[in-house]
């Protein structure tokens, strides 16, 4: 049997545990209207309410579902079907009588449970796990009414009973209960192949939009790099119109200059000026140029402003709580250090408004020994670093390369449903 791992197995039980103990109170209502004094009734209800109880505590401890590892969704599987059955066919001989403490009535009242552990069985294994539930669940009710039934009958009435009596009583409870194993055991399979059909369909969908995402994400990627290409390309063409020529320009001046050095020293001297004013002209073109490739914020604010402009009004759009911490000063970065930082933190926040649904985002920026570190922390959902390097996702692998660039390191701490923490570190930053 292959189990489907992609589920929250532990929000599964839990939610069993309160369906198990809801239908227990919404059953001891119906028994209140249809019997004038409950009595042993409580009996039912108490043992029943102190399985529910077990199979709660054991579901919310996580430290038992870490230590039994695979074991862990069979053993609670066993406990929702087994503790039923055993449980009404030792308290039935105790129970008054009336519709629903006979042996079809103590059927139905097991019923609901072991539908809650047939759901469960279809929503985690495929059809096998369901004929193999369905098949245990119909030898446990033969065991229990044929070992159980007769100690639950001397409990009750420990006197001697005559034999031949017997025999025909226990016969035809017996013949009942294969009846009613027999109608069960074809409606569940019926409903868990119905239920794991169902949950089959769900994961190919849910592959296929895995693998969808994928492609938008690798198209996302291309598009980027296409678009890097083409502005890599501009400015190229821009630098060779603007500085190229300037230097051939001044290149060819300063060839005619030594030419007419010996020969006419003012037409020289005039070439040189010209030779000069070409040279401030290419400078000022390729500052220019130069100056389109940083983020205008950091040219206007510096970096510390910058970073604390681009947070706040992040996280203001967003709706998120900020806790900032920069260092009132840094000592002299380079343009690319800066530029790094900036484009790292601007991903980030990006990502924590509009894919990690974050209430809250923590980030710091400190300068020790040489070296920056930026740490950013989020409260989102979390996401699977293993499933995003396969895919290739854009934003890790671009904060990860802005990072290399500048000799620094980026680390991705993230679990789904805990958050997201990212450090940069740059070392020899200064």
């Amino acid at each position: 049997m292959e189990v489907h791992n992609d589920l929250d197995i532990p929000r599964l039980l839990r939610t069993a545990s309160w369906m198990w103990l809801g239908y227990l109170a919404a059953l001891l209502f119906i028994d209140w209207q249809m019997y004038p004094r409950l009595g042993l009734m409580l009996i039912y209800y108490l043992v029943n309410g102190c399985a529910a109880l077990v199979f709660m505590v054991l579901a919310y401890w996580n430290g038992l579902r870490l230590w039994l590892g695979r074991i862990y969704l069979p053993m609670m599987l066993l406990i929702i079907t087994i503790l039923p059955l055993m449980l009404n066919h030792l308290l039935m001989p105790r129970l008054p009588q009336g519709p629903m403490s006979n042996a079809e009535g103590m059927a139905l009242r097991q019923l609901p449970v072991l539908f809650i552990a047939l759901v469960l069985t279809a929503w985690q294994y495929r059809l096998a796990g369901v004929i193999l539930f369905a098949g245990i669940t119909a030898m446990v009710e033969l065991l229990t009414v044929i070992l159980l039934t007769p100690l639950a009958i001397f409990l009750t009435n420990p006197r001697p009973l005559p034999l031949q009596p017997f025999i025909p009583v226990q016969l035809h409870v017996i013949n009942i209960f294969l009846i009613l194993a027999l109608v069960r055991t074809i409606s569940f399979v019926a409903v868990g192949a119905f239920v794991s059909q169902l949950m089959n369909r769900l994961q190919a969908q849910q592959r296929s939009l895995q693998e969808a995402n994928a492609r938008l994400t690798h198209y996302a990627s291309t598009l980027e790099s296409l678009t890097a290409s083409r502005e890599r390309n501009r400015l190229a063409h821009e630098l060779h119109d603007t500085l190229a020529h300037s230097l051939t320009g001044i290149s060819v001046q300063l060839e005619t200059t030594r030419a007419y050095w010996d020969v006419d020293r003012d037409k020289a001297r005039e070439l040189l000026n010209q030779s000069l004013a070409a040279t401030r002209h290419g400078i000022d073109e390729t500052r220019r140029a130069l100056k389109s490739l940083r983020a205008s914020p950091l040219e206007e604010l510096g970096l510390l402003l910058a970073l604390r402009e681009l947070a706040e009004t992040t996280t203001q759009r967003g709706g998120l709580d900020l806790n900032l911490a920069l260092p009132e000063t840094l000592p002299s970065l380079s343009p690319d250090v800066e530029q790094c930082i900036y484009r790292v933190t601007q991903e980030i926040l990006e990502n924590a408004v509009a894919h990690a649904g974050a209430k809250g985002i923590c980030l710091h920026l400190a300068e020790s020994g040489g070296s920056l570190r930026l740490v950013a922390r989020d409260d989102g959902s979390g996401f699977d670093i293993e499933a995003a390097d396969k895919t290739g996702h854009f934003g890790l692998l671009g904060m990860r390369e802005r990072a290399r660039l500048v000799g620094g390191t980026l680390e991705v701490t993230s679990q789904p449903g805990k958050g997201t923490t990212i450090t940069l570190t740059i070392g020899a930053a200064l």
